[in-house]
């Protein structure tokens, strides 16, 4: 199982409420209530009156990596996003969506989302000097904020 980002379901949704008799799918097929079919063979038709038209999905999985990779997410982050293997016997047992792959789907999806709506992307760095983790956990966890540099960061 694979997170998808925000924005992806939200268009999905959306897309979902403006096909008529559409309730179950949110790509029905040409018949009433009947799903969608195989996914290549309706690639072209998904995208024919989008940006992306004329793209195939090999491309598609390229630049959503090479993307992932830009905005710092790990490789191995990136592997279990796109769904490469993770190599081990116990990972082929366990099916769950954990939070921070979630968080990396919003995030990625997020920023593509504004490079196609034409967004201006201001640089944000993040620290990870060990007051700036413990401010971070503190404000996880509702715990007042720890003493020292990061408190005065905080009040910043």
């Amino acid at each position: 199982m694979r997170p998808i980002g925000l924005p992806v379901l939200e268009y999905l949704e959306d897309r979902r409420q403006e096909e008529e008799g559409a309730e179950n799918y949110v790509f029905p097929g040409w018949e009433d209530d009947t799903p969608f079919g195989s996914f290549p063979r309706h690639w072209t038709k998904l995208l024919e009156k989008t940006d992306l038209a004329g793209i195939t999905p090999h491309v598609l999985r390229h630049s959503f990596a090479s993307i992932a990779n830009d905005l710092g997410f790990t490789e191995a982050t990136i592997a279990a996003l796109v769904g490469h293997s993770r190599g081990s016997v116990t990972s082929r047992y366990i099916h769950t969506v954990d939070t921070a792959l979630i968080m990396a789907a919003d995030s990625i999806a997020g920023y593509i989302q504004g490079l196609l709506d034409g967004v201006a992307f201001r640089h944000t760095s993040y620290a990870l000097d060990r007051n700036s983790r413990k401010l971070a956990l503190a404000h996880f966890l509702g715990k007042p904020t720890p003493k020292g540099r990061s408190a005065e960061r905080s009040a910043a």
